[in-house]
């Protein structure tokens, strides 16, 4: 038998806690933000289709962003035991310096049509929280505004070798004039991928105001009132805009790149020098042997071909064939700190994010992008303590198992 009382009015009020409420919008909802994911909602809240569909969207059927983001779903971890963690050290090497966490903020084009704040606020966060920043060469900030807006801080350049050579050859010097360590030479697009979204909802740069877009407009004024009263959207490598992002692409790059346009640049470029888009082991071996520092395994976010490699999938064995030749990072699909965590546990030296980190500009400027670190520093960090490691080099094969979805049949 349970014995009732009458409630006691002080254990009640010792029971009732209220929030004081805050007059900040943005603060509340950015606070109430616990994954990347509820980042994701409110910044489709918040943003035009259009633009929000530019960074949310892939190519064609976009089955290789979603394969790439199923992959880290599909892994399982082995947690050690009895294992003082009580304090846990996220701090990594990569690229000949010092990163505070095993992520870094990866190259976005076009990204002041997120937010106003753009790259600035991606640099400026990045810089705050002790993580390296990449600039696109599409970026919407130019490379010395970067440099200000992140002055300590390590910035890295991501470069599309352009038909015009000089205007690529140009760039290459004012990132090294204005301290970037790291030239990312991008080789996954002679042409854009075809990305549907965009064209379905007649997205070009600049946003064009037409019945649909003033129609999707009015629920979310703050974002036109937003980008109508600050300087004209402008970019880093452009002279001149108009129509879909696939045409500017395929106006501006080069289909004939090879390896002597690697040599030049890199003949050129005084720092370390990484290759983004690689997506087989073959093409991983051949960059070790022509001696480039690094390498970024990475379908382009699912953006250019569609049904792509999963660079989590290729890690293993890139990592076994050339990770004692250079350093191995990795991109495309990670949307939690575990998603990092087993990256790294696999050999990965380093990761990058884009869309998390996008989703969180669009929810809320610059707090939204410190948001976004916040969220993924705290689930390393945890992940880490309950694998019961207290480095990342503690982490290894041993701590993830990929579970098998996708199995190739043998080919004839």
């Amino acid at each position: 038998m349970v014995r009732r009382q009458v409630p006691n009015p002080r254990e009640i009020l010792e029971l009732v806690q209220f929030k004081r409420p805050s007059l900040d919008a943005r603060k509340r909802r950015l606070d109430a933000a616990l994954t990347i994911e509820d980042l994701r909602a409110i910044a489709k809240r918040r943003t035009p289709a259009a633009a929000f569909d530019y960074t949310d969207g892939a190519a064609e059927g976009e089955l290789s962003l979603r394969r790439a983001r199923q992959a880290f779903q599909d892994i399982e971890f082995h947690p050690s035991i009895l294992r003082d963690v009580s304090r846990v050290d996220t701090s990594t090497s990569v690229f000949g310096g010092p990163s505070a966490l095993p992520f870094g903020i990866a190259p976005t084009g076009f990204t002041r049509l997120m937010h106003t704040q753009g790259e600035s606020a991606g640099a400026a966060a990045a810089g705050a929280a002790g993580i390296p920043f990449t600039l696109s060469t599409l970026g919407t900030t130019s490379i010395e505004d970067v440099r200000a807006a992140n002055p300590h801080g390590r910035n890295w350049f991501q470069l599309y070798v352009m038909k015009q050579r000089e205007i690529s050859y140009g760039l290459v010097e004012r990132a090294a004039a204005a301290g970037f360590d790291t030239l990312f030479f991008t080789v996954d697009t002679p042409v854009a991928g075809a990305r549907l979204r965009d064209t379905r909802n007649g997205f070009s740069i600049p946003p064009q105001l037409t019945v649909r877009t003033v129609a999707n407009a009015v629920p979310r004024p703050w974002w036109w009132v937003d980008f109508l009263t600050t300087p004209k959207l402008e970019f880093a490598s452009l002279s001149s805009t108009g129509g879909t992002v696939g045409e500017l692409l395929d106006s501006a790059m080069d289909p004939s790149i090879d390896d002597e346009d690697l040599a030049t640049i890199r003949a050129m470029w005084p720092g370390t020098i990484v290759v983004k888009g690689v997506q087989t082991v073959a093409d991983a071996k051949r960059l070790a042997d022509l001696g480039v520092d690094g390498i970024v395994l990475s379908n382009h976010g699912g953006r250019q071909l569609d049904r792509a490699p999963i660079p989590f999938h290729l890690l293993p064995e890139v990592v076994r064939e050339v990770g004692s030749d250079l350093e191995v990072t990795l991109d495309t699909g990670i949307m939690n700190g575990a998603d990092v965590v087993a990256s790294v546990a696999l050999g990965a030296r380093f990761t990058f994010i884009g869309r998390a980190y996008l989703y969180g500009l669009m929810a809320g400027g610059r707090q939204g992008v410190d948001r976004a670190i916040a969220i993924l520093a705290d689930q390393v960090r945890r992940t880490m303590k309950l694998l019961e490691v207290t480095t990342l080099e503690e982490l290894g094969p041993q701590h993830v198992t990929q579970l098998q979805r996708l199995v190739p049949r043998p080919r004839p």
